[in-house]
């Protein structure tokens, strides 16, 4: 079948499910990212982040429960399920109790629009890319509100450090983003995957398409660091000096659901800058000869096998990072920010620009 008739036609599908007159397929379209989130920071975000630390450390992680340790992350979430759920005398009850969630909620809702592969994404928006960085800047709105409420200065500093990170990384980033929209000549994220299709794999990925698409891709990859507050950006949590930062008050399950948040949006600006510049669910293998490789591995189930590979290096390439450079001040980072990032992003808008329009 031609990838133009097989295009979402399983979230299309799902979609007209209806039983007794419910629309479950909406919700089973709604659950996929969930389960999805949720069995990815349990196993390659937590239990791989522990795994690939004590590597980098001549460490040996979690070794007691099960083998290798591999239910440790299960253990945890059972001892987060019992501890008792303590809200400060004097906290602002109603921001203290939303603020996680709101973050989760920016952070889920970002998975609408990500194609899970050539024919399932939850909304094919014509402004799919523009909703998935907004939404996701919503997290801001959710630290605030937890550091606000926890009526503590620790976490009211936290927060605030990372109103600030955030709201000033996001303009670099989103620039970075608008020289892969220039490139693509949409801002729907299904079809930057279709204009990246091609036999000879890898090669017509945008990245290897546009020599200045370089520049872009490196700023939004730094860029999303600072955004999810991965080291060596991650000051509104600076143990050191912070005990824990915003969530400094938080315990039990709201503890969970920062975390199961921050590793939602890891994959997702993983996810973002694999389909902006890594051709998304596309595979990277080019036909040789004979050797079909690039049309072996290309379909739904391989889309969505290669979507989600991709996601996992660059989180990989995010812990990386966080095991090996140190944490930078706040003046550097602000420095980092705009003095550096940002003139380069605009660098990278104008140069892309005169390459689409001359080139």
């Amino acid at each position: 079948m031609p990838m133009s008739m097989s295009l979402n036609s399983w979230s299309d599908a799902l979609s007209q499910w209806y039983l007794f007159g419910l629309p479950l397929g909406l919700v089973v379209i709604a659950a996929i990212p969930l389960v999805f989130i949720a069995l990815y920071a349990l196993t390659y975000g937590v239990y791989g982040e522990r795994k690939i630390s004590a590597f980098m450390q001549d460490r040996l992680g979690p070794m007691e429960v099960g083998k290798w340790g591999i239910l440790q992350t299960l253990a945890d979430i059972l001892k987060l399920l019992q501890k008792e759920d303590i809200v400060n005398t004097n906290a602002d009850k109603f921001l203290f109790v939303v603020g996680p969630g709101i973050l989760f909620v920016g952070s889920f809702m970002a998975f609408a629009v990500l194609p899970f592969g050539p024919a399932f994404i939850g909304a094919d928006l014509n402004v799919g890319l523009f909703y998935a960085i907004g939404i996701v800047a919503l997290e801001v709105v959710g630290i605030l509100a937890a550091g606000w409420g926890s009526n503590n200065k620790w976490a009211l500093y936290g927060a605030i450090r990372s109103v600030a990170q955030i709201v000033s990384y996001e303009i670099p980033a989103a620039i970075a983003i608008l020289c892969g929209a220039m490139m693509a000549g949409t801002l729907s994220m299904q079809q930057f995957n279709i204009l990246q299709q091609g036999e000879y794999g890898f090669l017509h990925f945008f990245l290897f398409q546009n020599p200045i698409a370089w520049l872009p891709f490196i700023i939004y990859f730094i860029a999303s660091l600072a955004e999810t507050n991965r080291a060596p950006f991650d000051i509104p949590e600076a143990e050191s000096e912070l005990v824990a930062g915003y969530f400094t008050e938080y315990s039990g399950m709201k503890f969970a659901v920062i975390f199961l948040a921050e590793y939602g949006s890891m994959f997702m600006v993983s996810a973002i800058i694999s389909v902006v510049f890594l051709g998304g669910w596309n595979s990277p293998l080019p036909n040789i000869g004979s050797f079909a490789l690039n049309d072996w591995t290309t379909g739904p189930v391989w889309g969505a096998a290669w979507i989600i590979l991709k996601g996992f290096f660059f989180i990989f390439l995010q812990m990386w990072l966080r095991w090996t450079l140190p944490r930078l001040r706040v003046d550097q980072l602000m420095y980092v920010c705009w003095k550096v990032l940002t003139p380069f992003a605009f660098v990278a808008f104008v140069l892309t620009a005169v390459w689409e329009i001359y080139m």
